[in-house]
């Protein structure tokens, strides 16, 4: 197979699709690659390297796109790159589509099949190929707030630590998954005062015991959560539905009684954010201010630290790109019922339930697509 990995265009993402380590790994299972020139320069791959591990460099995303039969991504295809997709062309990548129903027509039009990474699952119920970013989301979220609780950001001028005689920042975590585990660790290791919410009590209890009495937990009622925020420092919000939008945990109203200059990051914010009042933003105009609070909504956090986040999310897809390379499609996702599960737009197809849900398009059964 022809495997193709164009440069990513998004606003400050610099990650890439494939290392060079997984390129040789292809290679040397008998597939092509081809790269588009400086797609990994943003995590210190160079073309150079690209070559030496068996890759051949293209000068432009069309001739990657026009010669390869599966691409190969980080984030989600930008509107340009739409028409560049062509139909049975396989796309891989994080894809999000719930709240993006321009992406969805986009995908639908170009008759390609799509793979979104967040929607393959795992024999335990877990989601593989998110969890890596939501580990490097979830401790990023600690560390953006931290500064953004800086006076000088806007912020209310808080350690998160406190010191000797200071009280510490008090941090609430909504949602108990992944990024709510590592920003509660992040949080707790820098001496904060953490509660983490959740709806599910085995999920707590786990937390409970895995952080040995350094925070505290807390069953999620809308009562619940509007005590938390109106004492809170930072709120980190790390909700997750699968396939489906964010619920919107905090509204607008509920910002009235939080402290000025208190923050709120949004992780959720690539499933359309679970505060009421999130709108997406970039690395280059990360946060804005509203009734006083700070909001943090950047959709692709981990692209700041591109290299740690490229390499960890290499290590999670390779298997899954390899068996595509080496059984086609077709056979790979009727072998695996997890990979099918990733499976997001068929041939013009929603083929993902709760995706069709929320954009309001019609559903198909994936094995009805397939075997179509």
């Amino acid at each position: 197979m022809i495997i193709g990995v164009p440069k990513e265009i998004k606003n400050h993402e610099y990650r890439v699709g494939l290392t060079t380590l997984a390129v040789k790994e292809l290679v040397n299972a008998g597939h092509q690659v081809v790269v588009e020139t400086n797609a990994g320069m943003g995590v210190g791959l160079t073309d150079e390297q690209y070559q030496n591990s068996g890759a051949t460099v293209l000068k432009t995303a069309k001739e990657v796109f026009d010669k390869a039969e599966m691409i190969v991504k980080v984030k989600e295809p930008q509107t340009s790159e739409y028409s560049l997709l062509r139909p049975d062309q396989i796309l891989f990548t994080y894809l999000h589509l719930a709240p993006d129903p321009k992406q969805a027509k986009g995908l639908a039009d170009s008759k390609c099949i799509a793979i979104a990474y967040e929607t393959v699952t795992d024999e335990r119920g877990g989601l593989p190929l998110l969890a890596p970013m939501s580990e490097v989301a979830g401790r990023m979220s600690v560390q953006v707030g931290a500064w953004m609780l800086e006076k000088s950001q806007g912020g209310a001028g808080i350690l998160l630590g406190g010191v000797a005689g200071v009280a510490p920042a008090r941090v609430v975590v909504l949602g108990g998954g992944v990024v709510g585990a590592n920003a509660a660790r992040m949080a707790a290791a820098l001496g904060s005062d953490v509660t983490i919410v959740d709806r599910n009590l085995k999920r707590l209890n786990e937390l409970d015991w895995m952080f040995e009495g350094r925070l505290k937990t807390a069953f999620s009622t809308q009562a619940m959560i509007e005590k938390l925020i109106s004492k809170a420092d930072l709120v980190i919000g790390a909700v997750l539905v699968v396939g489906s939008s964010a619920p919107k945990l905090v509204t607008k109203a509920m910002l009235k009684s939080m402290k000025p200059g208190s923050v709120l990051v949004d992780v959720a914010i690539d499933q359309g954010g679970c505060f009421e009042t999130s709108r997406p933003t970039t690395h280059a105009d990360p946060y804005y201010l509203e009734d006083g609070i700070l909001h943090y909504c950047v959709t692709n956090m981990p692209g700041a630290v591109a290299r740690t986040s490229t390499f960890a999310l290499n290590n999670a897809t390779l298997p899954f790109v390899m068996a595509f390379a080496n059984k086609g499609y077709k056979q790979a996702l009727l072998d695996d019922k997890h990979l099918l599960n990733g499976l997001n737009v068929y041939k013009g197809h929603i083929v993902h339930e709760a995706v069709a849900h929320d954009l309001g398009m019609k559903f198909m059964e994936p094995q009805t697509a397939l075997a179509a």
